[in-house]
């Protein structure tokens, strides 16, 4: 819309300038023709010739000077856009340093650098894994499926068996994020999974494995034991034990909360670190 109107501006201001121009030409012409005697020709060259030059050369110099007003316009917009297009890119790589997949989840790719997450960033990442993504309800929806096949917790079968197993394992799971994530935030630690930057097999599905039980401070660079992601996950074992059936007991639950989050969470990582030989070797890009 704006190049629209600026290119409307600039065309009339052509005419403009063409009218300026024709009524100058117009003028010179008349006053020659009125003023010159017609058989002597160096009066005539004196007088007319550069009278009728003069509509010429203003036109040539402004035309040197100024170029077309039209074409400026549109390197100005092409210009602005760029950098419009500059700044915005530089401002969402700034503002996160992350990548998601429906599967893996949030994970910091091999070639970027781990940045300590703001206040807002935690707060978009707890969201994006527990609450307001359909893979957050999806992974829950599956595990309820296998649930049901073996009749634990001992709830009734059908359709109604199955809301409840999933509402359980749904329940479970956000508390046990939310614990999670308070104790993460508390103590400055990662909550995202980083690829490895070494190469060879071994050494990556190592990494995988170790950084399901360490991960680092606010430097980014020390590991510390994932207190706040296996805490949370034996925090939400007990809470769990508040309605399902019996036998209650609460420890009995939060330790195979953790044994789940020790299998569970190395898995996950293992997925993540290898996902794009996985996705080649099922024909499918990255």
């Amino acid at each position: 819309m704006l190049l629209k109107i600026a290119g409307g501006w600039g065309r009339g201001c052509l005419s403009f300038v063409m009218l300026c121009l024709l009524v100058v030409m117009a003028r010179n012409l008349v006053w020659a023709q009125g003023n010159e005697p017609a058989p002597t020709p160096p009066a005539q060259n004196s007088g007319q010739a550069p009278g009728k030059e003069l509509p010429d050369a203003p036109d040539a110099s402004k035309k040197d000077e100024n170029g077309n007003p039209v074409q400026q316009v549109e390197d100005k917009t092409k210009q602005v856009v760029v950098m419009t297009k500059d700044t915005a890119t530089a401002g969402i790589l700034k503002a996160r340093d992350w990548e998601s997949s429906r599967i893996a989840g949030i994970y910091v790719g091999k070639n970027r650098k781990l940045v300590t997450l703001t206040t807002k960033q935690r707060e978009d990442i707890y969201l994006h894994q527990t609450l307001t993504t359909p893979e957050a309800y999806g992974k829950r929806m599956f595990a309820a499926l296998i649930d049901q096949a073996r009749g634990v917790p001992a709830w009734q079968g059908g359709i109604g068996g199955y809301g409840e197993r999933w509402a359980s394992r749904e329940g479970q799971f956000i508390t046990a994020n939310s614990l999670a994530a308070l104790g993460n935030a508390k103590l400055g630690y990662e909550v995202r999974y980083d690829r490895c930057k070494c190469e060879g097999t071994w050494h990556r599905a190592r990494h995988a494995i170790i950084r399901n039980f360490l991960t680092y401070d606010r430097s980014e660079e020390t590991l510390r034991p994932q207190w706040a992601l296996f805490g949370g996950a034996f925090g939400g074992g007990v809470v769990a034990t508040a309605w399902k059936p019996s036998p209650k007991n609460a420890w009995v639950n939060g330790g195979w909360a953790v044994v789940g989050q020790a299998g569970y969470g190395a898995l996950l990582n293992f997925i993540t670190e290898f996902a794009v030989e996985i996705n080649r070797k099922q024909g499918v890009g990255q």
